[in-house]
């Protein structure tokens, strides 16, 4: 299978050559000034990567968004909004849905209810709505999955990379997974390898440092990603005692629409030997018939402890799907996630975010 989709790949690089002619010219034309950024005058942090698919934005917006905020702070995130049923700016509020403003900022604004979370396709717009409210006022801006959104020219980019597929191992789309060429790496500030292995030595570091082979300017992290304790979807359901670990003995139908599950498969198995995976494709909306499947498949499962798993991503994907049974709802389980940086590089990096913000805050 593995040697399939390598030949097939091979056939797609002239596409790739093609794609790529494009995506250079367009950059160069930003380069050279001849088509213009707007810049702001706040500090706007943009968090992305240069290929698509999971790299684990989510889980790092968090931490800047837990970071900011100790700081007292007024953050917004602005989004695209991803896949969402609705087009133009709208200001998110704890009653939006993940039809109307996307998954991913949908988990934000329910998982802090007091920042200011926006959708726009049109950053430029999105941002010049933010910058007029007053209540609060906006301190900063987190730029969601902006990395090629040249419009706008944020203060700060943070580019990610997975360390199972650093952007220097891959190929353009669509022989690859690459939006750019790994030169745009460029514009990035700071680059986090996420999803690194925990137990990594500094010897490590220093091999991945050179494959990246950054500029002195740019600093070079590493994060990885924790499990945090479990959570019932619908808590007013849970009719026996609350579930808060996995253990051997637990039965697990584990639930996944997103762009790379293996991770969470992995850590699932390392805690229960009883674990089956449905998996669906990333920001998949689920429809009745996906939770026919999902029902079916948990009564077959046979034992007394047995849970539905899912991510935060599918849970607000989840938690207004009309087709889930009263009868599922105290089996269902959420496990969420969190980033941690490897190396004790966590204060360098919280300094320099922190330094940014005060050089560049808003004056007006």
């Amino acid at each position: 299978m593995a040697e399939e989709k390598k030949t097939y790949r091979k056939w797609l690089l002239p596409l790739s050559y093609l794609y790529g002619i494009g995506v250079r010219i367009r950059n160069t034309l930003y380069d050279w000034n001849i088509i213009k950024s707007k810049s702001y005058s706040i500090p706007i942090i943009c968090v992305g990567n240069l290929s698509v698919g999971g790299t684990g934005k989510t889980p790092h917006i968090e931490y800047l968004v837990r970071l900011l905020q100790r700081q007292g702070w007024h953050i917004a995130i602005l989004s695209r909004g991803y896949k969402r049923a609705t087009n133009g700016y709208i200001l998110a509020t704890e009653n939006s849905t993940s039809r109307e403003i996307g998954d991913e900022p949908c988990q934000m604004k329910r998982k802090f209810p007091g920042i200011t979370v926006a959708v726009d396709e049109n950053r430029c717009h999105g941002i010049e709505n933010l910058l007029k409210l007053d209540s609060p006022r906006i301190d900063i801006i987190l730029l969601d999955d902006a990395y090629q959104h040249r419009k706008v020219k944020a203060g700060l980019n943070i580019l990610l990379t997975d360390f199972n597929n650093l952007f220097t191992d891959d190929h353009l789309l669509p022989a690859g997974n690459l939006r750019e060429p790994v030169k745009e790496k460029e514009r990035a500030q700071m680059v986090i390898v996420t999803k690194s292995n925990s137990e990594m030595k500094p010897i490590e570091f220093n091999i991945l440092s050179k494959k990246l082979n950054l500029f002195p300017y740019q600093g070079l992290f590493f994060s990885t990603i924790e499990y945090d304790i479990l959570f019932p979807l619908y808590p007013e359901s849970v009719v026996e005692q609350d579930i808060q670990i996995i253990e051997k003995d637990t039965h697990v139908l584990l639930v996944t629409g997103i762009a790379s599950p293996r991770p969470m498969v992995e850590k699932v198995k390392s805690l229960s030997d009883h674990v089956q995976h449905l998996s669906f494709p990333d920001h998949y909306s689920y429809k009745r018939k996906d939770m026919q499947t999902i029902e079916q498949a948990f009564n077959r499962i046979q034992g007394s402890k047995k849970i539905i798993l899912t991510t935060e991503k599918d849970a607000y994907r989840l938690i207004g799907n009309t087709a889930i049974s009263e009868e599922m709802k105290p089996y269902i389980y959420v496990l969420p996630i969190k980033m941690h940086f490897l190396l004790d590089r966590e204060e360098t990096f919280n300094q320099q975010i922190i330094s940014y913000v005060r050089a560049n805050k808003r004056n007006c």
